[in-house]
């Protein structure tokens, strides 16, 4: 499961960053060299970075990216500074769960018909049964004609990252819970980079 998790991360980020890199130097050549261009290449690219961040928010984990201050839990001793870590990393898995459908923690309370609902899933199924489509990406007409769909891509379908990226972030959290648990990792935050400047340039001064 870790592996595939991790194939799947890594390739589906780097065929994006193709495909971007791919959609936006056409649109330069096609725009400056023969004064045309695709009219959804904009839309096309927002929505495929919209889907770069939000697979990069469980990857960040993975590689220990994201950012984070923990001067001041680091400054009590190692079994306390463990509770904080675990308390982190279960707060990041609850927030995925939230926010992936907030509807099983208004049922939890008794707060149904109090708001407490919602969610990437809801909010995906609601455009699923609307008939919206984006406004500049459309089928090609093959597409339309073989497979008898409107003209427009469903607004729905580019949405569909919202469930699944919160998904895999709520994993990769877990997964960081297990390891804190266990010893093996100290907590989420590994990356210290003002540590780092500071150990890197200590002696610029000097020179």
């Amino acid at each position: 499961m870790k592996n595939f998790v991790n194939s799947l991360e890594e390739n589906i980020i780097a065929l994006i960053l193709a495909t971007m890199t791919l959609v936006t130097f056409s649109q330069v050549v096609a725009r400056y060299g023969f004064n045309s261009g695709w009219g959804a290449a904009l839309e096309f690219t927002r929505v495929l970075f919209a889907w770069l961040i939000l697979f990069g928010m469980s990857y960040g984990i993975k590689i220990g990216a994201h950012l984070g201050v923990d001067a001041f839990i680091r400054l009590f001793p190692k079994p306390i500074f463990r509770v904080f870590a675990l308390l982190g990393a279960a707060a990041t898995v609850l927030y995925a769960a939230l926010l992936i459908d907030a509807t099983w923690f208004g049922v939890l309370l008794g707060l149904e018909n109090r708001g407490a609902s919602g969610g990437a899933l809801p909010y995906v199924a609601r455009f699923y049964q609307l008939p919206i489509g984006m406004e500049d990406l459309k089928w090609p007409l093959w597409v339309q004609e073989t497979f008898d769909v409107r003209e427009r891509v469903p607004r729905w379908m580019p949405y569909t990252i919202l469930p699944f990226g919160l998904a895999l972030l709520g994993f990769r959290a877990l997964q960081m819970f297990w390891l804190i648990l266990i010893g093996k990792r100290e907590a989420m935050i590994a990356a210290h980079e003002a540590e780092e400047l500071v150990e890197e340039n200590k002696d610029v001064l000097k020179d």
